[in-house]
């Protein structure tokens, strides 16, 4: 356990982290007044969220790694940090959609089908529910996860020194 207590902690920052964009999203009117600016702003999350990773590999590379880590171990790393917010992201979602915003997915079915973004509401109320959501947020969770931990692991990862002889 001592060796993942890194990603652990970091991966709860990233679901606090997640929470506190829901409730800031929903004080700024993205759930409710500009509810149709959301699907354009709401993609801003990715700002914070690549950030946490960044700051965990880091950390992991100092203070696990002692300042040298190859791209494996970031990769791992930031795989772990994924898994745990995988795990997490239902509970993440229903805490979202039942106790932050309860109003965002009665508002969402309105103006999707006012704005002819589905063509019913029986389809919008299909794709905009609880279930749904969390089945995304799972995948979600996941393929943005490995990507992002992909990609952050290569930037963090220690640059190979030229021997000199």
């Amino acid at each position: 356990m001592k060796t993942i207590k890194i990603e652990i902690k970091w991966a709860l920052i990233f679901v606090i982290m997640s929470l506190l964009w829901m409730w800031l999203e929903k004080l700024s009117g993205l759930h409710s007044t500009h509810i149709d600016k959301h699907m354009y702003l709401t993609n801003l999350f990715a700002i914070p969220a690549i950030l946490v990773y960044v700051l965990a590999l880091c950390e992991k590379k100092q203070k696990y790694y002692q300042g040298r880590m190859t791209y494996v171990q970031g990769l791992v790393s930031g795989l772990i940090i994924t898994a745990v917010v995988t795990l997490f992201s239902p509970l993440t979602q229903w805490i979202t959609s039942t106790i932050i915003t309860p109003e965002y997915f009665p508002n969402v079915i309105e103006h999707s089908v006012a704005t002819g973004y589905h063509s019913s509401r029986e389809e919008a109320e299909a794709y905009f529910s609880l279930e749904n959501y969390m089945k995304q947020s799972v995948i979600g969770a996941l393929v943005m996860g490995v990507i992002t931990s992909a990609i952050v692991a290569l930037f963090v990862r220690s640059k190979k020194q030229k021997s000199i002889h």
